[in-house]
């Protein structure tokens, strides 16, 4: 790649980050991050044990934890905000076994982004244009006719972006289904997998697991 064509690549990608609706959930997750971050510092500062001080949370995920991330993730792979992302991190720093966490989350987040997709396919315009409002349609209509499956996939492999909004303008756009499916569950999958490995490193620097 050139010189040129490398400004060209990092304009339009700061461009992707000034978008109002892109700009807020990344700037509300990376507060997100520096409290927790800062929450966990100042745990195992004072060196308290988070078994004691959240005894009710470890049981939960002790017995419903699966179940619970599978369910959160299949709403949190619609329009729902619910932070599928903090929550895996949660539920791996509490011990839930890793494979299964990743498999089980993946798939929910698929399956409800899948549902997204089936409903602007089946709804039309109208649905989306409610769900999205006219100026979000058009700025991803724009990112997509740049960037195609790949503004996707970095959507998809960054926790803090909506890629859930772009499930809707696939189903919209009727593009194609199994390459949709693909990767939607790889770019997912590979989110998961490292905060699934970060989650446990935080489990034991803490001795929750």
């Amino acid at each position: 790649m050139s010189a040129v064509d490398g400004k060209k690549t990092e304009k339009k990608l700061s461009d992707i980050i000034r978008i109002p609706w892109v700009k807020g959930p990344a700037a509300l997750g990376l507060v997100a991050a520096i409290v927790g971050l800062t929450t966990i510092l100042m745990l195992k500062t004072l060196d308290f044990s988070v078994e004691q001080l959240l005894p009710d949370v470890k049981a939960f995920f002790d017995n419903y934890g699966i179940v619970g991330v599978f369910i959160a993730t299949i709403l949190a792979g619609t329009v729902i905000p619910l932070g599928s992302p903090a929550l895996v991190i949660v539920a791996a720093s509490f011990g839930l076994p890793p494979i299964a966490l990743i498999i089980v989350a993946t798939t929910g987040f698929t399956i409800g982004m899948t549902i997204n997709y089936g409903l602007a396919y089946r709804l039309g315009r109208s649905y989306v244009v409610k769900k999205l409002g006219e100026n979000k349609l058009e700025d991803i209509s724009n990112l997509w006719g740049k960037w195609g499956w790949i503004i996707y996939i970095i959507f998809g492999t960054i926790p803090v972006l909506p890629v859930e909004l772009l499930s809707l303008f696939c189903g919209l756009l009727k593009t194609r289904f199994d390459i949709f499916l693909v990767l939607t569950f790889i770019s997912r999958f590979i989110l998961f997998t490292v905060l699934v490995y970060f989650g446990e490193h935080i489990g034991v620097w803490l001795g929750i697991t």
